[in-house]
């Protein structure tokens, strides 16, 4: 049964140049399936703890580096044009039909083309990276 069929409303902005549309979000594992509530329209931060959020975000075209690191792994895939992955001092070039998985590193993501990227995103809540004994917080 579909619940649900429109264009999403609710896109935001966090900061110039992003715009992201959260489509679902869930709390606690296993997920609850019950209730017809839109829980896109759920108000969450860049992640969700002990949930998860399936986000579409486009970046335009001159996007310069955030950086940031999130408690979560993220699973996500390029749906059209082209970007940049900024990590540790390298960077990846991702295009449409890449797909990455993304684990509490420290990263930027950077639009150097000339049209819009857009990626499909989901977040699942994960505990903190720890490198030499030591918790690496959530930043950005």
């Amino acid at each position: 049964m579909v619940k649900i069929d429109e264009v999403a409303k609710h896109a935001r902005s966090g900061r110039a140049g992003a715009t992201s549309v959260n489509v679902w979000t869930t709390e606690g594992f296993p997920a609850n399936n019950d209730g017809d509530a839109d829980a896109g329209l759920r108000e969450v931060a860049t992640t969700l703890a002990n949930g998860t959020i399936f986000r579409i975000i486009e970046f335009a075209p001159g996007l310069t580096a955030r950086n940031h690191r999130t408690a979560s792994i993220d699973y996500i895939v390029i749906m059209s044009g082209e970007i940049d992955m900024e990590l540790d001092g390298s960077t990846v070039h991702l295009k449409a039909g890449d797909v990455m998985v993304q684990r509490g590193t420290i990263h930027n993501w950077v639009n150097r083309g000339t049209a819009p990227c857009t990626l499909a995103v989901v977040l699942v809540a994960a505990k903190s990276v720890e490198a030499g004994g030591k918790t690496l917080p959530a930043v950005g």
